[in-house]
């Protein structure tokens, strides 16, 4: 999952198909000459419909696909024939997919179960033919409805990455270290803030063949909220997460602060992230004697917490311990 193809975000136009017309057909056959009405009904529009895919990681394929049209309804005919519905458009995304409208205000749906399909975009209905109008006082009405018009818009996509543990931390607090540590993930790493431009996700192995997903996602900046640093577009991916993994590095200069600094953006941006289960790791403690181990647990959080070194792999099981246990609450 590169910089270069995992999206996240995209904005497109849905149109769906309009209903076919009803026939205003009057039956005339050879020794029938008035036969009476026998127009059938016109076919429903295509509806756009968007459908979760348990494979599927990014939404790049809609880069290239703004434009997305469902079929027409076919009018009805002669002998009360139905005409054919339209054809239906199915947009496949990944699960955590939610859809909003134009100006990104309202939510319409989320996507969070493979297989699941909403639709956004309904096709219009199609029109009653001529024979459903026939009455005692009107045995031979001319006229049929017309199919319902099509529904268009543009809609935006986005994309709250699934994840059972997400990690949360300024740029450099040692993340996507400790993610290619862990799992099989190979996230690009460099001594440098916002290496990581979009999240990694990586499974994490665990006892008797468990495992848990863990997602590195592009570092908090104070301010974030308001769209300081790479601003809101990764909070998004912190309200998927069952736990957040908070990491400070150990030669930070006040770790409760920059924990309650970290705390505090994501309060702001969205008060619920606050009821979601915490673990504090304090990275590079390679760097930490059992002495100043000892003075640094003195101030911080009443949450559960461990020391870990991504180079020399210290804590790290701790780490998986504590978190499958806060995750499965045994």
């Amino acid at each position: 999952m590169t910089g270069s193809n995992f999206v996240d975000y995209v904005k497109i136009f849905c149109r769906s198909g309009s209903g076919g017309a009803g026939s205003a057909h009057l039956r005339r056959e050879k020794f029938i000459p008035k036969g009476g009405p026998d127009g059938g009904d016109g076919g429903r529009g295509g509806h756009v419909i968007v459908r979760g895919n348990d494979q599927m990681w990014t939404l790049l394929h809609l880069r290239y696909q703004r434009h997305i049209f469902a079929g027409n309804g076919v009018s009805g005919g002669a002998q009360q024939s139905t005409g054919a519905d339209g054809k239906d458009v199915v947009i496949e995304v990944p699960l955590g997919t939610v859809a909003r409208t134009e100006d990104g205000g309202e939510m319409l749906f989320e996507i969070t179960a493979h297989g699941e399909e909403k639709i956004i975009a309904k096709g219009g209905r199609g029109g009653l033919g001529n024979v459903h109008f026939k009455s005692s006082t009107n045995q031979t009405p001319r006229y049929a409805q017309p199919g319902e018009p099509c529904e268009e818009g543009w809609f935006i996509l986005e994309l709250k990455i699934l994840a059972d543990v997400g990690l949360v931390g300024f740029p450099n607090a040692g993340k996507s270290t400790l993610l290619s540590v862990m799992s099989a993930a190979k996230p690009k790493i460099a001594d440098y803030p916002f290496t990581t431009l979009v999240p990694n996700l990586g499974i994490v192995s665990y006892h008797d063949n468990k495992s848990f997903v863990m997602a590195d996602i592009p570092g908090i900046i104070e301010g974030a909220h308001e769209g300081k640093g790479l601003g809101v577009r990764f909070l998004r991916h912190i309200e998927r997460n069952s736990i957040l993994l908070f990491m400070v590095p150990a030669d930070s200069s006040d770790i409760r602060r920059e924990y309650e600094i970290l705390l505090n953006e994501l309060k702001m941006y969205n008060p619920d992230l606050l009821d979601k289960k915490r673990v504090l790791a304090i990275s590079k403690s390679d760097l930490l004697d059992q002495e100043l181990m000892q003075e640094v647990k003195k101030d911080l959080p009443e949450i559960p917490s461990v020391f870990i070194s991504s180079i020399t792999h210290q804590g790290t099981d701790t780490l998986k311990n504590i978190l499958w246990k806060v995750m499965t609450g045994q």
